[in-house]
């Protein structure tokens, strides 16, 4: 078996290793703010290479569809889970808000193209997502009467831009020039994503390592509780658009459950108590090891 192929069929215990290596032997400086958005910026340009532009632009343009998505996205889920977890713990309630009401991740493509789902459709959500969060985030909070937090709306903006925009245009030029290598090593792609997401993940653990270890024993009860979250996100995921094809509900799936946790992290950090941070740290273990049941149970369901 081709290397390419055993990283692709074996990405979550890649996955796996990048936690595990983050806390067992965490890097020994401080990386960069930079490093981890170039890292989404290049595994955002592989997943590019394998769509149109023009095919992005026609699902956004699907208005009905972009608006369901991003209400339930951004505002039922939510709301959802906030009710429904504030009658246990008032921090955990918060918490989980501030987490499901982050938008669809930069990296929601790449993890849609492992999963074998419609990149295009998930960058669409990722984009309408981002747009709509400086919006209804302070929205929420202000509903629920929660810790109030203000968003740099310029900040999003201009992360949008680097993230998405930027690798969406060099990979169309890429492709428009390139065309024939590109046709030639793009099978490599996907396997290259693997690698990429796993030194995001190094490093986002390596980061909040002391944190995670200070207190592991007590640490479980709300590990529990994130994966209950993100396999309850994923169920909805792929219930609330029933009638799209199989490509599209995976794509919905991922947009919904693997939120952008890193801009929660940088808001917990800023606006909230250190429970909080530390529970939006503790999402990367649900984030970064449910794609590979996802995947396989999605793909053992016979419509």
């Amino acid at each position: 078996m081709k290397i390419s192929r055993l990283i692709e069929k074996h990405f979550w215990l890649i996955l796996l290793a990048g936690i595990l290596l983050g806390l067992w032997s965490p890097i020994t400086f401080k990386a960069s703010p930079v490093v981890p958005k170039i890292l989404l910026g290049m595994m955002l340009f592989l997943a590019f290479l394998k769509i149109d532009a023009l095919e992005v632009l026609e699902n956004i343009r699907n208005f009905r569809l972009m608006i369901y998505l991003a209400s339930v996205y951004m505002i039922a889920i939510p709301l959802v889970f906030y009710f429904s977890t504030l009658i246990f713990n008032s921090d955990l309630a918060v918490g989980i808000l501030l987490l499901t009401a982050m938008p669809a991740g930069v990296s929601t493509p790449v993890l849609t193209d492992i999963a074998r789902g419609n990149i295009s459709l998930s960058m669409s959500l990722v984009i309408v997502s981002q747009i709509a969060a400086p919006f209804t985030v302070p929205l929420l909070f202000w509903f629920v009467n929660a810790d109030s937090l203000t968003i740099n709306k310029l900040l999003i903006l201009k992360d949008v831009s680097i993230l998405v925009f930027l690798p969406m245009i060099i990979s169309q030029i890429a492709k428009r020039y390139l065309q024939r290598a590109i046709e030639k090593t793009q099978h490599f792609f996907t396997s290259a994503n693997v690698l990429l997401l796993f030194s995001f993940v190094y490093i986002a653990i390596s980061s909040q390592r002391n944190i995670i270890l200070e207190n592991p024993a007590g640490l479980i009860w709300k590990i529990g509780v994130l994966y209950l979250v993100f396999v309850l996100l994923h169920i909805i995921g792929y219930l609330i658009s029933i009638k799209e094809t199989r490509e599209n509900r995976i794509a919905v799936a991922i947009g919904a459950a693997y939120m952008n946790n890193g801009m929660a992290i940088v808001l917990a950090a800023s606006y909230f108590k250190p429970e909080i941070l530390i529970l939006m740290v503790l999402s990367e273990f649900p984030w970064n090891t449910l794609l590979a049941p996802f995947r396989k149970v999605i793909w053992l369901l016979r419509d």
